[in-house]
């Protein structure tokens, strides 16, 4: 792949779906993805791996069972492995999540919230 600039404000006009990872980079096994939310997400934890929200857009609070993260635009905060957290946002939020290939979203939560992987935009 040659390098070249991602604009993020295109990728994120390319889709509208809340909740619905779209990746748009790839680093050795990692993913780059950007992602809508709006709402309360489902309580849920990765038991392998950290994971990373930067906010692009909006504010976002991260719920975790004892405290409560809020982010504005240009923040970004790592959630270690296996700690139970939730993502909220009032009003739509654009979010970057760095992860490695093959995460699910919902983690081992499931629900209607889970996303197919290795969508690109």
């Amino acid at each position: 792949m040659a390098a070249a600039a991602i604009n993020l404000q295109d990728k994120l006009g390319r889709f509208a779906e809340h909740w619905s990872p779209r990746v748009i980079a790839e680093m050795n096994d990692y993913q780059f993805k950007l992602v809508k939310i709006q709402g309360e997400f489902v309580w849920h934890s990765h038991a392998d791996t950290d994971e990373v929200f930067i906010v692009v857009d909006g504010a976002l609070e991260l719920q975790f069972r004892d405290r409560t993260v809020p982010l504005a635009q240009g923040e970004l905060c790592v959630v270690p492995k296996g700690v139970e957290h939730r993502p909220v946002a009032a009003q739509e939020c654009a979010v970057m999540l760095v992860e490695p290939r093959g995460v699910v979203n919902t983690g081992a939560a499931g629900g209607a919230y889970t996303a197919p992987n290795d969508v690109w935009v």
